[in-house]
């Protein structure tokens, strides 16, 4: 199978969205894009029901609309369509394990609201073997987006503690692909030992300022050397992760978070900053899997 990025539809304005910022992305990484709907009562194929009767009808308007609204746009890319008859999540986690990324419309932007596609979507994001892209109404389709992607560039949120491979490649390539900054993006929280009846103790802040771009200088020297056209800006915030790179967020064009794998025998989860993200970030939000 060649390598394909893959959407999920469900007839949404964010799930058409979605489509479309996977087509841009599809055709600027040279895949083939996959259009995919499930859903667990598809009649078998093929059927020769006229319209009126035909069990699999709004379904196959949803991909085919989808799909000539794309290739209208994009007449070069290779586009093909997908209808599942399975629950949504064990399609979406399949499609998922056999794509460069999946991507799929998020609605969520406050902490009580249900999320992109519901909680199947978040269950998916949780689990996901590959990269899950979240884009909401309004920023995947072409000249919708209030930041232009060459202006917003790519804004990566990075622990340093633990692997980061997989979370920098990515973002890294983002960034290179669109020929956009890269804004590194560390949050740590004040200890309670620099504040002082007067306020912060500005030596200890300061302390914790250079240890910490020692080491993101050291993380990220070799990723300079492999994408040397990226130009990398790092931003430390003595304040909590989630806020860091929410705060970053505004005016981004896509921000990239990771998520850690677990063990089966472990309930798969979301941490805080990616949480904060899919919550508050308005622009197309990437959460890329990592040991």
């Amino acid at each position: 199978m060649e390598p394909v990025l893959t959407v999920g539809l469900d007839g949404s304005p964010e799930s058409l969205a979605a489509a479309h910022w996977g087509a841009e992305e599809a055709e600027r990484r040279k895949l083939t894009l996959r259009l995919l709907h499930a859903w667990p009562l598809l009649a078998p194929e093929p059927t020769r029901a006229p319209a009126e009767v035909d069990q699999n009808y709004w379904a196959k308007r949803i991909v085919r609309n989808a799909r000539a609204e794309l290739q209208a746009r994009h007449p070069a890319l290779t586009i093909i369509g997908n209808l599942i008859a399975d629950d949504a999540q064990n399609a979406l986690l399949q499609a998922a394990s056999e794509s460069e990324m999946l991507v799929l419309g998020s609605r969520g932007l406050g902490p009580v609201e249900s999320y992109f596609l519901g909680d199947i979507s978040m269950a998916v994001v949780a689990r996901a073997e590959r990269p899950v892209v979240l884009v909401r109404a309004g920023t995947g389709e072409p000249g919708t987006s209030p930041v232009p992607p060459a202006a917003g560039g790519v804004v990566v949120a990075l622990k340093l503690h633990g692997p980061c491979d997989d979370l920098l490649a990515f973002a890294f390539g983002a960034a290179a692909a669109r020929g956009v900054p890269l804004r590194v993006v560390h949050g740590r929280s004040v200890p309670l030992h620099a504040y002082a009846p007067w306020g912060v103790d500005h030596t200890v802040t300061e302390e914790i300022t250079q240890d910490v771009r020692k080491r993101l200088n050291w993380v990220l020297g070799r990723w300079r050397e492999k994408f040397p056209g990226v130009a990398v800006a790092d931003i430390i915030d003595l304040e909590s992760p989630a806020q860091a790179v929410v705060r970053a967020a505004e005016g981004a064009g896509l921000v990239v978070v990771g998520r850690r794998k677990h063990r089966a025998v472990l309930a798969p989860r979301l941490g805080p900053v990616a949480q904060a993200a899919i919550h508050h970030a308005r622009c197309p939000l990437a959460v890329v899997p990592h040991d």
